[in-house]
Parts: structure tokens; sequence; C-alpha cells
């Protein structure tokens, strides 16, 4: 069972109570465009809206006969409206109702995204600044390649999301467009003034063209966008998790008092976190092709789309929030061994430095190849144990005809990788 840790927001704008509740606003804001535009009697609309109730039992009392949950909907309504029912739902199909609500819930679930989004930036900031300075290795194909700092990577991080920012603001828009277009989307029994009117009170856009139904690109690129945010978490969760293993041990997710790690080895610190959102991204990605798969429909509309939507959009929405507020905690939380990574800094004896020794001899007339060869040839040597890289640098008569001590000590030195860091992090507008 997955710890309930979403914003209580998000929980709220899934639960059918809320559905319900927004299918009956629509309504009376379909009513109330008719009153407005004359074209129905203002007692009838006050009627409808002093009457217009139903409870939750009683529209699955319905539904077991309509089959239909739309119908059963109004059925329950309708109940309750008398001679005025004949006034409700006029005009519209059942999509109207089901794309607008729906609309308005997945622009309200991206506000809270965005939100988490924001929040997480705040706290990758403030990571990036404090470890500016805190230098680490950095590593390529899980190998050592050349000096980072753990600020840098934070600020790699944060760089990321704020494209996923971009990207959820832009689905935010996408997605943020209702339809009152009828049956087949010509509004042969609506005036279009009434679609923009509802869109306009509810805070959406009304859709410039629709069948019977607001069509499932819009829908296929949020979850898109959701993908790839969830991939990105994946991928920072993925690096604390390599980050954290026994022979690395540089980062660690907080063990809480009381943890346990293992049902059978109690020294066991698993970074449980880190895992769980990369097991969810996956959820989410699924998810996405499933939304893709639901642009195709036959003609004006099928309900092909309906069945899996009522999954993978409430499920998607509640899961990356539930993502991102775990990986928030995480970060804040997160520990940092600065002492382990001077020691994995230097496990290489040296190696991590061989491209600006190759550097050097270039510009000292050595070409690359040959330059190319003689590192090479050094460092293989290292990786064998013969010596560290410095030494055997200093002992290496072909070198030494290039490079005095000096120079190759010079090469030696981390602050030459890092004098960059600052124009990264302008870049970034990191301050």
């Amino acid at each position: 069972m997955i710890e309930r840790y979403s914003l209580p927001g998000m929980k709220n704008i899934w639960e059918e109570k809320n559905k319900y509740k927004i299918w009956l606003k629509i309504e009376l804001l379909v009513c109330e465009a008719l009153w407005k535009m004359g074209k129905m009697n203002q007692n009838i609309f006050q009627q409808i809206k002093k009457r217009s109730r139903y409870s939750l039992k009683r529209i699955e009392e319905w539904e077991k006969i309509t089959k239909h949950d739309v119908l059963a909907f109004i059925s329950a309504v309708g109940e309750n409206l008398g001679e005025y029912s004949a006034y409700f739902h006029q005009g519209l199909t059942s999509s109207d109702i089901l794309d607008t609500a729906l609309a308005l819930r997945l622009k309200e679930s991206a506000e809270i995204i965005i939100e988490d989004i924001r929040n997480l930036l705040i706290i990758l900031k403030e990571k990036a600044l404090e470890h500016k300075y805190t230098v680490m290795v950095g590593r390529t194909h899980g190998v050592h390649a050349e000096p980072i700092t753990l600020g840098w990577k934070f600020a790699l991080w944060y760089a990321e999301m704020k494209r996923n920012l971009e990207r959820m603001e832009r689905a935010k828009e996408e997605i943020s467009y209702g339809k009152l277009s009828g049956a087949v989307g010509t509004f042969a029994h609506l005036d279009p003034e009434v679609e923009k009117y509802v869109c306009q009170k509810l805070g959406l856009f009304p859709a410039l063209i629709s069948s019977q139904i607001i069509q499932r690109d819009r829908y296929a690129y949020y979850l898109s966008v959701l993908a790839i945010t969830a991939s990105s978490l994946e991928k920072f969760a993925t690096e604390i998790r390599s980050l954290q293993r026994t022979e690395i041990h540089e980062l660690e997710e907080e063990f809480a008092k009381g943890q346990r790690g293992s049902s059978a080895m109690p020294h066991k610190k698993n970074p449980i976190i880190c895992e769980r959102i990369c097991g969810l991204s996956r959820v989410i990605r699924a998810n996405s092709l499933v939304a893709m798969e639901n642009v195709n429909l036959w003609n004006e509309r099928d309900i092909s789309h309906s069945s899996a939507e009522r999954i993978i959009l409430p499920d998607s929405n509640i899961l990356i929030d539930y993502m991102l507020q775990k990986f928030i905690k995480l970060i804040s939380n997160l520990k940092v061994y600065p002492e382990q990574m001077q020691k994995n800094l230097h496990l290489t004896k040296g190696l991590i430095y061989s491209q600006k020794v190759l550097l050097e001899l270039t510009r000292k007339g050595l070409d690359r190849d040959n330059a190319y060869r003689l590192v090479q040839k050094i460092s293989l040597q290292v990786w064998q144990g013969m010596a560290d890289f410095k030494n055997l640098l200093l002992q290496d008569p072909e070198v030494l005809s290039h490079l005095s001590p000096t120079e190759i000590e010079n090469c030696l030195n981390d602050n030459y990788y890092l004098r960059n860091l600052e124009t990264i992090f302008n870049r970034l507008e990191i301050k």
C-alpha cells in the first residue's frame, strides 16, 4: 500500500463526490447561460438552481439500471427537479459534461504539480549553492572521469526541473479546454455562446472545434509531460541509489529512527524511496502510452478511451504529485559524505587528470596522437598497480622532455576543473 503523501487537494480532485459536484456546476452554468441569453425563463432557472441536488447512493442505484453514469446522475438530480427536469441537460450530450469536468480536474491537478515542481526547484537551488564547491569525481560509463562538484550535479537537476516546469505550464494550458458542442460537435441544439459562457466561468478555454469529445491528443500531450517529469525524477533517484552503494557511499537517504532495512540483515540501510520513485515512474510512462493509444477513436467518438482514462488520469496525477513530494523530502534530508568523496576522488591515483596532461603535451608541440599514446601508456601502468599517476609522469623521460615537474604538478589541480563553475551557475541564475 502506497503511503498517502500526495497533497490533500490532489486526492480531493479525483474523488467521485467532486466529480459529481463539478457536473452539477456545469449543468447549472448552462442553465444560467440560457437564462441570460433569454432562452430560459428566469423562474425556471431559479427553480432548477434551488432544487438541484442528488445523493451518491441514488446515483449508484440509477447506474445499476441505466448502465450509464451521466444518465444516472441526470436521473438522480431530475427526481428532485420534478416538472423542471425537462429543462435540465438541455441540448447537451454526456461528453459535454464529462470532458468539460475532466478539463477542470486536470487543470487543478496541473496547478498542484506545478507547485510541487516549484518547491523542488527551491530545494535543488539551495543544495546547489550549499555544495557548489563540494568536490567529487564525475563518472562516465560508471568509470571515474574528471572532477566535478556535488553542487554542479544539483544545478544540472535544477535546470532539468526548470524545463519540466515550463513543460507543465504548457501542458496545463493544453488541457484547459472545455466543450459544449453536442452529440457530434456541431452545436445543433445549443448556441456556441453557451459554451463560451460556461468555459469562461470555469476558467477554461472553449475548444475551437470538437467532435462529441475533446480530442485526445491534448491528454496524450499532458500525460507525456507527466512521463518526462517522472523520468527526470527516476534519473535523479537512480544517481542517488548509485552513489549510496557501499563501495561508493557518497550520498545516502535519511534513515529514520526505528527504521529497518531488511527482515533478515540488521545492518541494511537501503535507498527505498529512490527505488520507489524509479518503480512508479514506469507506471506513469506506461500510462502515457495508453493516452497515445486513446488518440485514435472511431468516427466522431467511441468509448474505448473512457475506461482507460478512469485509471490513467487519476493515477498519473496522484502518482507524480506523490513522487515529487517524496523527492523533495528526500533531497531536503539527504546525507552527504564529502570525506568519502575525497577518498573516491583519489581512488585511481591521479588518473582523472589525464586529459589535462594530454592537452599540456600538445601545447608543448607534441602531436595529439603521440601525446595520447604516451599518457595512455602511463595510465595503463597505474591501472596495473605499478605506481600513482604523478610519480610515473615524473619518472618518464619523454614526458619530462616536454613538461617540467611544476607543470606536471599544475596538471593535477582540482581548481582547474572548477574555474568555470561560476559561469555555469550564473547562466542558471543560481545565486
